[in-house]
């Protein structure tokens, strides 16, 4: 039979959220596609966690400079231990925090990075092997560039070796299928609707936030709530 070989080509977040993890998962190939630009108030240098006051964003410092590529930015100094800080302010009393902070802590507390893209990318990787997700995770950078659109998204999935490309359902509104169809890439549409709740503190429940959130509550039970099979 002939090899079949999904890829998502996605940005890179800070801390994504549970969705994020299931699009690394359902796929053989996760391509970090951050040789674009920058976007500001935006998912790369942020995330969401749950505290008693309600919502709260948490923020990587990166300068007000937006005409840069996500690659190119630089992150600030002395953010990790307020993250962390916080982080342990809202989920101590969380029923897994012992267990998560124990290899969660160090990549705050114990590592740096100067550069946003390599930051996020670490993180994405070290969840990833926490829930057992064995994507291989590259990045746009190591292909070849070709132009941009949908004509960028069939060229790194050509370079990549894919049968199928799987989109997050957003990317209707710009994907021209056709792109793919020329190429002979099936284009699949991921789902993100239906996730069950967890037992989650603070409030109404809340599932855009940062996947943390589900690992302190529910620890090695999380992937129940998740769409991929640990």
């Amino acid at each position: 039979m002939p090899t079949v070989k999904k890829v998502a080509i996605l940005q890179s977040n800070y801390i994504p959220w549970k969705g994020y993890f299931d699009l690394v998962a359902a796929v053989d190939e996760f391509i970090l596609y951050d040789d674009v630009q920058f976007t500001k108030n935006d998912w790369r240098n942020r995330n969401r966690i749950k505290t008693p006051h309600g919502v709260q964003w948490i923020t990587i410092p990166v300068g007000q400079h937006i005409h840069r590529c996500i690659c190119d930015v630089r992150v600030g100094s002395g953010w990790q231990p307020r993250h962390w800080k916080t982080l342990e302010a809202n989920y101590r009393r969380s029923p897994h925090f012992d267990e998560i902070s124990s290899w969660l802590a160090p990549l705050y507390l114990d590592e740096s990075h100067d550069m946003l893209s390599a930051l996020n990318r670490h993180f994405i990787v070290e969840i990833c092997a926490w829930l057992g997700i064995s994507t291989r995770i590259t990045c746009s950078q190591a292909y070849r560039s070709f132009g941009g659109g949908t004509q960028r998204l069939v060229d790194l999935c050509a370079q990549a070796g894919a049968t199928a490309y799987v989109s997050g359902p957003a990317a209707r509104a710009y994907i021209d299928p056709a792109a793919f169809e020329r190429a002979g890439i099936a284009l699949q549409w991921f789902d993100y609707q239906g996730y069950p709740e967890y037992p989650q503190a603070w409030g109404a429940f809340d599932h855009y936030v940062t996947i943390l959130d589900l690992l302190f509550n529910c620890g090695r039970d999380a992937p129940r709530y998740m769409r991929y099979v640990a």
